[in-house]
């Protein structure tokens, strides 16, 4: 391998960064302080046992990405709040006179919410009301019927809301084999809550954002079409603040990332893998398939943005590799890149990652077989929780819309840089937070060639 290569993947991999950005602005720590092995899991008397893995995800996505944290039974002015806390974040506006929608009568707003009753919340949230109002007093039978409940007009609940039950049933917000069995007039326990709460996010567009599965047969087709269709990341309100910082060697480079990109998948089951190539995510994923691992995958497009030095010679520029000349002779590159986020079914699988990656994807010397093409000496991946034998280091995220800049450092760097930044730009935010790497890159920003 050419040695001035070698040396630029792995300045390319000393700034490769990215947490799990939170669009709704909430912060990744504070996410995470209050949520997973969350509430939710006891069931209320008479509701229904919800699917463990659909009640985890759900659970998982809403308080990650909203902050909302529910448990045992819950009141109709706690899934009120919930549905408004949504809303707020959402892209699409319900029709509503207020700032905060109105979903239940104020004078009940303390009392248990019954499943009609969250169900009835959850179609008007998700805007399918006018839809419900069209449905005929057979059309609510028939949808009932998939659920084991018998719909008569005029002795059950009111037609409306029995419209909005029917509406729920047919287009999937409220499925009908985990309610089986359970009565419409049950209390509704934090598991429901947050099943109706992540099909009322997804009527948004606000659900969890993924290619696939490692087991679907089309995954590397999606994976390498998602790449292609990726292309460099320009934010120059956020460059111009980070670019400084690398012409003052405050930093030694940083990330672009665009949010909408973000999966939103469970930190305690996921895995973070930045690399250049996407022949290397293939393998990556075929090799993990190979070894019986499933995950959910999806490609985050990124930027990298680090000092190319004169010494590496002139750079070829392309349409995903550009360079910008600073004062001393040496160049910002800025190359186009990629996260592969992954969440496995458990913490077990998710641990099994790194043997993995060291026996077949951990460059150790010039000349190597049995390596995954690419294969980098200081491969980055990280978690957002604790996993052993990965060292500790910090992230600087700055935001700008939907886009985000963030630089890695060890701990006992982090105040001079964020101060650093603070004083190119005094208007700029510094979000930091801690998180967990692989001791290959911890050992490349302690300046370990290897």
């Amino acid at each position: 391998m050419n040695k001035a290569r070698t040396i630029k993947q792995a300045a390319a991999g000393a700034v490769l960064l990215t947490a799990l950005s939170l669009s709704s602005g909430v912060p990744v720590h504070a996410a995470l302080a209050t949520t997973y092995g969350l509430a939710g899991q006891s069931a209320a008397v008479q509701t229904s046992t919800l699917q463990t893995a659909s009640v985890k995800d759900s659970a998982a996505y809403i308080t990650k990405r909203y902050g909302i944290a529910l448990s045992g039974t819950i009141t109709k002015q706690q899934y009120e709040k919930a549905l408004q806390t949504l809303l707020a974040a959402s892209s699409i506006a319900v029709d509503s006179a207020g700032a905060n929608p109105s979903f239940f009568p104020k004078a009940s707003a303390d009392s248990k919410l019954l499943l009609w009753e969250a169900v009835s919340a959850s179609v008007k949230a998700a805007d399918l009301k006018e839809l419900a109002l069209t449905y005929s007093d057979e059309k609510i039978a028939a949808a009932w019927d998939a659920a084991g409940w018998s719909y008569t007009p005029g002795k059950t609940i009111a037609k409306e809301s029995a419209q909005e039950v029917a509406v729920a049933l047919d287009t999937g917000l409220l499925s009908a084999k985990p309610v089986a069995g359970a009565k419409l007039e049950a209390n509704v326990s934090a598991d429901v809550a947050y099943q109706l709460l992540g099909k009322v996010a997804e009527f948004h567009g606000e659900q969890q954002n993924y290619l696939g599965e490692i087991s679907d047969d089309d995954i590397f087709g999606k994976l390498v079409q998602a790449w292609n269709e990726s292309q460099l990341i320009r934010t120059e309100e956020l460059q111009k603040t980070v670019d400084e910082g690398v012409k003052q060697n405050l930093i030694t480079g940083y990330n672009l990332k665009d949010t909408r990109f973000d999966p939103g998948f469970d930190p305690t089951r996921t895995i973070t893998y930045g690399h250049s190539d996407i022949v290397h995510a293939v393998q990556l994923i075929g090799l993990l398939r190979s070894e019986g691992i499933d995950a959910k995958v999806q490609l985050e497009p990124k930027t990298s943005a680090f000092v190319y030095l004169k010494e590496w010679g002139e750079p070829v520029q392309t349409d995903d590799y550009q360079v910008v000349p600073i004062d001393n002779g040496n160049h910002i590159a800025y190359a186009k890149e990629y996260d592969l986020s992954l969440e496995f079914a458990t913490v077990k699988e998710k641990e099994l990652f790194q043997p993995l990656v060291l026996k077949y994807a951990k460059r150790n010397q010039e000349d190597m077989t049995g390596l995954l093409k690419a294969s980098w000496w200081q491969p980055l991946y990280y978690s957002l929780t604790k996993l052993d034998d990965y060292p500790v280091i910090t992230n600087h995220v700055l935001k700008k819309g939907r886009y985000l800049a963030q630089t890695f450092t060890l701990n006992e760097q982090s105040a001079r840089v964020a101060a650093g930044l603070k004083k190119i730009n005094p208007s700029v935010h510094v979000e930091t937070y801690q998180f967990w790497v692989d001791q290959p890159f911890y050992n490349y920003l302690k300046g370990d060639y290897k």
